[in-house]
């Protein structure tokens, strides 16, 4: 079954690079009126025109940036909270600096994000919101405590924001990714030695693409889900479920970038 966003306007704020790019593809590609939110070192019009959307300069931690981006566009039938960064840093080395700036971009940016989209589909009494949270809101991978204190805190704003936009009509949900081939991974996904041992503990024995998180996005921001509020969908190839690793060096061979079978 196809999903269809025709006569729908959807925006994505982060949408310019990496998983959030591919979300603004595919809702393009849906037949949304597809807006990209984001700032404009990322070639924004360029990319915008490329994938069939809009382009619309915002900077997520500054209010009046987004109120103004979200004035230019019709009011959203669907509103993708994306926008994110991580610095790498253990927990005595956290800056204040890379403390604030993630917890801005991250969780006060979705915070003023969501309630800019509310006050906008209030009246209509309709919408989706879908954030992207990640499986760091659960686990506590280290050298990124600020990031993961951020994923946690987009929960706390899920669960809040579903029970409040519920009588309006407003579904809000997350998607959960694990580890996603994108810009920011890449160099993760050029160590063979590195996946190895990482992707032995995910069932499905590889990394995810930005497309299989995208089109996990569209569902939820779909009709499909119309009974679906409040929920968080992990895009991780079954990483959170397998406590004690999947894949053993006895009947399984790493190949390249994926765990396979022997026989």
């Amino acid at each position: 079954m196809h999903l269809k966003f025709t006569g729908k306007t959807a925006i994505v704020t982060g949408g310019a690079s990496g998983i959030g790019l591919a979300i603004s593809k595919a809702l393009a590609g849906a037949g949304a009126d597809a807006w990209i939110f984001d700032l404009p070192s990322e070639k924004l019009a360029e990319i915008a025109s490329s994938s069939g959307a809009r382009a619309c300069f915002a900077d997520v931690t500054n209010r009046e940036s987004l109120e103004a981006a979200f004035a230019q566009a019709p009011d959203p039938d669907v509103v993708v909270i994306n926008a994110g960064i991580a610095s790498a840093s253990r927990l005595d080395q956290t800056s204040a600096e890379i403390w604030n700036r993630t917890i801005a971009v991250n969780l006060t940016g979705a915070f003023h994000t969501l309630q800019i989209a509310a006050d906008r589909m209030k009246p209509l009494r309709k919408g989706a919101i879908v954030m992207t949270a990640s499986t760091n809101s659960y686990d506590g991978e280290p050298d990124l405590i600020a990031y993961n204190a951020s994923k946690a805190g987009l929960l706390g704003l899920l669960h809040t924001a579903a029970n409040e936009l519920g009588p309006y009509g407003i579904r809000v949900n997350a998607v959960c990714p694990g580890l996603i081939r994108t810009r920011l991974t890449e160099p993760q996904f050029a160590r063979p030695e590195h996946l190895s041992t990482y992707f032995s503990e995910i069932p499905l024995g590889r990394g995810g693409e930005p497309e299989e998180v995208a089109n996990t996005v569209l569902f939820l921001a779909s009709d499909l889900a119309s009974y679906i509020t409040g929920a968080t969908l992990f895009v991780d190839g079954g990483q959170m479920c397998s406590k004690f690793g999947t894949w053993k060096s006895e009947d399984a061979v790493f190949e390249r970038d994926h765990w396979k079978q022997k026989t």
